[in-house]
């Protein structure tokens, strides 16, 4: 029988933390005249994310998507090299690698914080490796140590893909300023966020200033805004990264709020976790692990249920009691694509497919209230946990 919703509206997966503020910077932006991109509200942000996150060079991008892109481009690939990322991430990561003249081959993830496997990583390193992208899942962080030593060992450069790691620190440094370059997203669906936007971040003088060429078209347009040059040419490959003005304005807002919005998204996460420990407990569910070396920025609070059939029924309940609820990435390694061009039809990644069928995120935004909260943990032990 169908359950009629405590709320007349959906609880929704995801809500931005926008408030006025915003309509106060977008309108000192367009009062300048010149709204475009890579103005002084760009500067500004980019400065402001060097000073946040103790890192050397930051560069707005108008996705986190072309920042990797942007990565990749850094690393120059050719034909046949190869860079490991876990299978259990977004297209992106790999279309990235792809499109850099790198050929993705897939890891294996950590059964416990769902990223990247450090003994399925070192198995899967050939002389053809060039680099690794960990993949920092829902604010928890990668082992950047163990993976920056083998790195290191064999050679290899290291790309964060910290989408979802914006203000997340491992071991007390912020996620993406570890490696050789980190890409970041303000996507509307992230804690922080400009709309579309993202962000190229490292601490190395040389990829920095390659990146700016890269960003705009290929151009030293960046280097004649600074007076280094008289003019401004095609020096280099590239495309067109720049983020306007507006959306930055709108990241700026965001970036002021951040520790409002994060101890907001911590309080949804903690009492999720109290809520539904005793469902752990009886063995319905797993709950997220956030080890001692992570401070999280609690971006996704997933729960594992024991079988995709049951995670399809529990997303059907929950939506019949105005609650809403998702999975999230099909494993690359399985998708047409990657089984038709990149020959991945008999790889077995046994973890990734069994965290992909159980995984089942629920809401989770500063705005969500804690009655809210326990409406959802509520629903949630009903149908787990149905009276004998």
């Amino acid at each position: 029988m169908a359950t009629t919703p405590k709320y007349p509206n959906p609880i929704p997966l995801n809500k931005p933390s926008l408030n006025g503020s915003v309509l106060e910077r977008l309108r000192q932006v367009i009062e300048t005249g010149n709204p475009g991109g890579d103005g002084g509200e760009c500067k500004a942000v980019e400065q402001k994310l060097c000073d946040l996150f103790s890192v050397r060079h930051a560069l707005l991008t108008t996705s986190c998507t072309h920042a990797l892109e942007m990565a990749m481009m850094l690393l120059d690939l050719h034909p046949g090299d190869e860079v490991i990322l876990p299978s259990f991430t977004f297209v992106s990561t790999a279309n990235a690698i792809l499109r850099g003249g790198g050929r993705p081959v897939f890891c294996e993830i950590n059964d416990r914080t769902l990223t990247l496997d450090l003994e399925d990583f070192q198995r899967r390193i050939t002389k053809r490796t060039r680099a690794v992208v960990p993949v920092h899942y829902a604010g928890i962080s990668a082992e950047m140590d163990e993976i920056m030593g083998i790195a290191r060992d064999r050679g290899l450069a290291v790309v964060e893909d910290a989408a979802q790691g914006v203000n997340a620190k491992y071991r007390g440094r912020y996620l993406g300023t570890i490696g050789d370059s980190g890409a970041y997203s303000f996507h509307v669906t992230k804690n922080y966020i400009s709309g579309e936007g993202g962000a190229l971040v490292t601490n190395k003088e040389a990829l920095a200033r390659r990146a700016e060429i890269i960003r705009e078209k290929g151009t030293n347009r960046s280097n004649f805004l600074r007076g280094e040059v008289d003019k401004y040419t095609w020096v280099d490959e590239g495309s067109s990264y720049v983020l306007s003005d507006l959306l930055a304005a709108v990241l700026r807002s965001q970036l002021e709020d951040r520790e409002l919005i994060q101890s907001g998204r911590k309080r949804v996460h903690e009492r999720y976790m109290s809520g539904l420990r005793d469902l752990e407990q009886r063995g319905k569910l797993r709950l997220p692990n956030v080890p001692a070396y992570c401070t999280s920025n609690y971006h996704i609070f997933y729960i594992l249920l024991n079988s995709e059939s049951e995670r399809t029924m529990v997303m059907h309940r929950l939506k019949e009691s105005g609650i809403s609820s998702a999975f999230h990435y099909v494993p690359l390694h399985s998708s047409p694509y990657a089984r038709a061009r990149l020959g991945t039809e008999s790889l077995q990644l046994p973890v990734t497919d069994r965290i992909y069928g159980g995984l089942l995120r629920l809401p989770i935004y500063p705005q969500l209230k804690d009655a809210e909260v326990d409406y959802v943990v509520e629903r949630l032990g009903s149908i787990l946990r149905p009276p004998a």
